[in-house]
């Protein structure tokens, strides 16, 4: 055998041939892990140099003929060439691509036996590549091993029937955020965040995330790892038991167990979860499903169901059942949707179903603070508040009882503010109140600065929405741009 040492020493050291004049910087390749990294030429001649070792029978590092180092050289050159050079971030290769390339290569070249040799490597580094550990915790806090095929698994369970979903990008995605220990949910919740940052870019991805995000709602509520293709197998059962579940918690009316909680499970359909996209199944999870000390508890379609049993418990009692299911088939289709006090409150024990509450203060210090109360205590159960503070004498007006002078309107309107941000509505969502004064009341002025972010802020109301009644009297007052009176209303 006739050996060119000093070609092989050469070709082993740099890993550069003289065929590609192109320079190795203008190329790049995205890794696994997303990240886009210069091209490294040796690295291919390596990969193609052991399989044709394996071929050949020379093990590494003994020496090889010129002849077979040529045929090295020039498949590796043929690799570099067919790459394009790095110009936008989409033009990089990625590690797949760059290796389907070199069977291609030795494939032209008419080494078939070499183009097998690196299949099957590319094959056990695959498998080597599945085969790796996850170290995570379970629900109930055990540890547990989850290797990348069923990570893959779980990733290409949102993705079916959905076309156009890049499942291994997500996977590369997800496991840069892995740790070793992490909790089985933040896993979850690595592969949600993946397919959210992919929606602008791929509107699809909007229904990938939320079947993600429905299998982690799914598991989360039946204490087990279940996939969204399984969902008609439990979902009846699930349903039957988290309303007994929420009725023994005090958090589901009593009264739901009156119904026939066997053919209501039996009218849910599973299906219906799928036309959610990732926003509105994201704020159903963080707003309206029960939970029991953070764990949610229902399904979305139980969640529907729920609120319809609420509303029917007003019919009679032998319709309820038929009602229910009638209320649920027009909520679950999106045909309609109650207000949020009510997707908040139906069949529990609180059914405050009204989403908003308008009232006139008096002037009446007592009048005023049982106003305020009264807002706190309607914020809490989810009602959205208005307040006519027109009656309540102005700044500087005579107080009898003191003998001393009012400080107006905008004071209350300040503790109303405070009341609102310390109660919000039922801890869903920030409290909601309105303000209302009538043009002519002597505090206008400063009641249309209320939200301003200059000024003093002990006579600021910057989380409170503000509204002027203005009658006709004051629009033909500037059609004629005439006079307007303030006053207080105690004068």
């Amino acid at each position: 055998m006739v050996l060119d040492d000093a070609r092989v020493a050469s070709f082993n050291r740099n890993g550069n041939g003289s065929g590609d004049s192109r320079p190795p910087e203008s190329v790049t390749v995205r890794k696994r892990d997303g990240l886009t990294v210069a091209f490294d030429r040796g690295r291919i001649a390596h990969a193609i140099e052991m399989a044709f070792r394996a071929e050949i029978g020379i093990p590494y590092p003994d020496p090889i003929t010129a002849q077979v180092a040529s045929r090295i050289d020039a498949v590796t050159d043929a690799v570099t060439t067919s790459l394009p050079a790095s110009g936008e971030p989409g033009d990089s290769s990625t590690v797949e691509e760059i290796q389907d390339e070199v069977e291609r290569q030795l494939m032209a070249t008419g080494a078939y036996a070499v183009a097998r040799r690196y299949i099957l490597y590319r094959e056990a580094r695959a498998r080597a590549r599945d085969e790796e550990q996850l170290r995570l915790r379970d629900l109930d806090g055990q540890e547990m091993l989850v290797n990348r095929a069923v990570l893959r698994g779980w990733i290409g369970d949102a993705a079916i029937g959905l076309g156009g979903i890049a499942v291994k990008e997500i996977e590369e995605d997800v496991l840069t955020s892995v740790r070793q220990g992490m909790a089985l949910t933040e896993l979850d919740r690595s592969i949600v965040l993946a397919g959210r940052s992919r929606i602008e870019r791929k509107p699809i991805y909007s229904s990938f995330t939320s079947r993600a995000l429905l299998r982690s709602v799914y598991s989360e509520v039946l204490r087990r790892r279940v996939s969204v293709a399984d969902a008609a197998s439990f979902y009846a059962s699930a349903f039957v038991a988290s309303t007994h579940e929420g009725i023994d918690h005090e958090l589901l009316s009593p009264e739901l167990a009156s119904f026939d909680l066997d053919r209501l499970g039996a009218a849910l359909d599973p299906a219906r979860d799928l036309n959610f996209r990732y926003l509105g199944l994201q704020t159903l999870y963080d707003r309206y499903l029960i939970h029991n000390a953070g764990r949610r508890i229902e399904l979305p379609q139980a969640f529907w169901m729920r609120v319809s049993m609420g509303l029917a418990l007003a019919e009679p009692i032998d319709q309820r059942d038929d009602r229910a299911i009638e209320f649920y088939t027009a909520l679950s289709t999106f045909r309609v949707c109650s207000s949020s006090p009510t997707l908040f409150n139906a069949g529990t024990l609180h059914a405050q179903l009204s989403s908003c509450f308008l009232t006139s203060v008096q002037d009446d210090l007592d009048n005023i603070f049982k106003s305020v109360r009264d807002n706190a205590l309607l914020s809490k159960w989810s009602g959205g508040l208005g307040n006519d503070w027109t009656n309540v004498r102005a700044l500087g007006s005579r107080i009898k009882g003191t003998n001393g002078e009012s400080q107006g309107v905008i004071p209350f309107l300040k503790v109303v503010n405070d009341a609102a941000v310390a109660v919000n509505q039922g801890g869903k969502r920030k409290g909601a109140v309105c303000t209302y004064l009538e043009v002519w009341h002597s505090d206008i002025d400063e009641f249309l600065d209320l939200r301003k972010n200059t000024g003093d802020d002990r006579r600021r109301a910057h989380d409170m929405n503000t509204a002027a009644w203005i009658p006709d009297l004051f629009m033909e007052r500037v059609e004629q741009e005439g006079s307007w009176t303030l006053f207080s209303p105690s004068d």
